[in-house]
């Protein structure tokens, strides 16, 4: 496997891999992660679907990607996912999907017609005082003591960061700048968290700084992620005779460990709490997806609370990874990720208005028709004085496609699962769906006397508890993760959010299906170029146009260093005077 950039290599046909006509492949879960695997063995592996057997121990498909109407409960979206225009294996991917919606477009076409005609961007990105615009302005409101913390992130190499916190690298003059609560609701970035990943992060999206306050850098499928996403994805594969086995868990895969080479010998599966075994030869390929952020969530209802269990389950992803790795130390380490459940979850609830009345509300704040099929609030709206860091979307409408037209299906989350709201006096964790309908309303402005009927008849939410959503963000080092495909592995790869590759950043649809790409592409020996990071952190014009937009636009020339430091910038400018450099900082607006 090796990494390619333009669009030679973007637009070729790898020739057919030898002898995979003789190859099987064995699939654990049906995220993200593990259908791109399956579609690149397909589509540029060649390999024959019926040959091709994916394990679910669920009913349905999806991962962390869901997105259903559970009967007697209401919609139910998890999350949300946000989308860059340089996910570069994404987009080589869903241009061989077909669209299950438009006929003869494929789903990159039908994502890139929708956000050309209806670019995404907020109008209120946070609010304060019950639903009043806080008036962030698109301002990083950061300062240059703050700016400095953040550069010297930037260029601190990565085993410096090993096993480090953000709040080893930065103090209050980032942690309360506006920087900072645009950029942990976000992405979900907790004060503990690794300071490696957030400076990964920064550099990975070094392009769409100028982009976070108004959220103008994103883009966003029609549909919630099942729909749009998955569905189109079962459906390639289901019409190339892929086998799915759902309700099927993947208890432990055994290995022969050599010195120099390592084969995945026996899958143990339990299926209708049976075991079973699927022994296996070198020709039988296993992807494995181990761990899991969306592992051990819990729903609740209108009417109770989600349940927050943190026991590892056996035949989940944590408990499988834990006996993986219990046979080489080249398989990661689990419990770096999952021991700490208090510092790695948070809650999400998904809220359908049953009727119009919170509708006006919802638009004061947006300030656009929720019911027009366009960009709604354009991102999250974060609600800066919340105890529990609440931040709510509403994006395209309808988010189901069998939603009701005078319904809207929106997400609200919050990153302090454990503290007492404003306005219902309970942790969030402790709330029924109900109860977190309130606290939204209350942030909304809606007023006090009517906020208990207007939770209880006009709205049907429903909370889910995450215990290690975030546990990827967990501070690590070198070795924790697995890598995609292990020193000396014959017949397997790692795939998902908790597999190592090369300069991309986790919590994305990007990481997982670049994992995929990857497995696939080694494993297969594939003669094609797997698309490198998009190499923003390399470009001088990306750099200088991140440095002024932090600054909110104030050149470096008005920056304080001290006397003689002054002095040698204008030293420094001096004898660039005349040259395509001065040229280059006087379009960023440098100095």
């Amino acid at each position: 496997m090796y990494y390619s950039s333009g669009n030679y290599e973007a637009f070729a046909r790898p020739r057919k891999p030898e002898g995979v006509d003789h190859k099987s492949a064995y699939i654990i879960g049906t995220g993200l992660a593990a259908l791109t695997a399956a579609v690149y063995l397909v589509r540029d592996g060649q390999m024959k679907g019926e040959h091709i057997h994916i394990f679910e121990k669920d009913p349905i498909p999806g991962g962390a990607c869901d997105g259903y109407e559970y009967p007697q409960l209401g919609y139910v979206m998890r999350g949300g996912r946000e989308m860059d225009n340089h996910f570069e294996v994404m987009w080589d991917l869903f241009r061989s999907i077909p669209s299950i919606e438009t006929e003869g477009a494929s789903v990159l076409d039908e994502y890139y017609w929708l956000n050309k005609k209806d670019p995404n961007f907020s109008l209120c990105r946070a609010t304060v005082n019950r639903g009043a615009d806080a008036h962030t302005d698109g301002k990083f409101d950061i300062s240059d003591k703050g700016a400095m913390e953040i550069m010297r992130l930037f260029f601190t190499p990565d085993e410096a960061l090993y096993n480090k916190k953000i709040t080893d690298f930065f103090d209050d003059e980032v942690l309360n700048s506006n920087f900072w609560l645009y950029w942990r609701t976000m992405f979900a970035f907790e004060n503990w968290h690794s300071a490696l990943e957030m400076k990964l992060y920064i550099k990975r999206f070094i392009h769409h700084i100028g982009g976070l306050p108004d959220f103008k850098a994103l883009r966003f499928t029609k549909y919630n992620q099942y729909e749009s996403m998955i569905l189109p994805m079962i459906k390639y594969l289901e019409g190339h005779h892929v086998d799915f086995r759902y309700n099927t868990k993947v208890v432990n895969v055994e290995f022969d460990i050599q010195p120099e080479r390592k084969l995945a010998k026996r899958i143990e599966l339990c299926v209708d709490n049976e075991t079973r075994y699927v022994d296996l030869i070198e020709d039988d390929l296993v992807f494995i997806t181990n761990g899991g952020c969306v592992e051990n969530s819990s729903l609740g209802s209108q009417t109770s609370p989600a349940p927050f269990n943190t026991n590892i389950r056996k035949g989940g992803g944590w408990d499988m990874w834990r006996k993986i790795a219990a046979q080489s130390p080249d398989f990661g380490h689990p419990d770096k990720f999952c021991s700490d459940p208090e510092q790695t979850n948070w809650m999400s609830a998904t809220v359908t208005t049953l009727d119009q009345r919170i509708v006006p509300y919802i638009k004061n704040i947006c300030k656009r028709d929720p019911f027009s099929g366009g960009v709604v609030t354009g991102g999250i709206v974060t609600v800066k004085d919340s105890n529990w860091l609440l931040s709510w979307t509403f994006n395209r409408q309808p988010q189901f496609r069998s939603q009701p037209k005078d319904q809207l299906v929106g997400w609200i989350y919050g990153l302090f699962s454990d503290k007492p709201g404003n306005y219902v006096k309970k942790a969030m964790r402790e709330c029924t769906g109900e109860e977190i309908c309130m606290e939204w309303l209350y942030h909304l402005g809606v007023p006090v006397d009517q906020i208990e009927e207007l939770a209880k008849n006009s709205a049907n939410t429903v909370p889910c508890m995450m215990p290690y959503i975030t546990a990827f963000f967990m501070p690590r080092e070198a070795g924790d993760r697995p890598d995609v495909v292990p020193q000396g592995a014959v017949n397997f790869a790692f795939l998902g959010q908790f597999a190592e590759t090369k300069r991309d950043t986790i919590f994305t649809t990007e990481y997982s299906m670049r994992t995929g790409m990857e497995a696939v592409y080694t494993l297969l020996d594939v003669d094609r170029g797997v698309p490198e990071v998009w190499g923003s952190t390399y470009d001088i014009r990306d750099l200088l146009n991140a440095t002024i937009k932090l600054r909110d636009g104030k050149p470096l020339s008005e920056m304080k260093l001290g006397f003689f430091k002054d002095v040698a910038v204008k030293g420094l400018l001096k004898k660039i005077k005349g040259t395509d450099i001065e040229k280059l900082l006087a379009e960023y607006h440098v100095f």
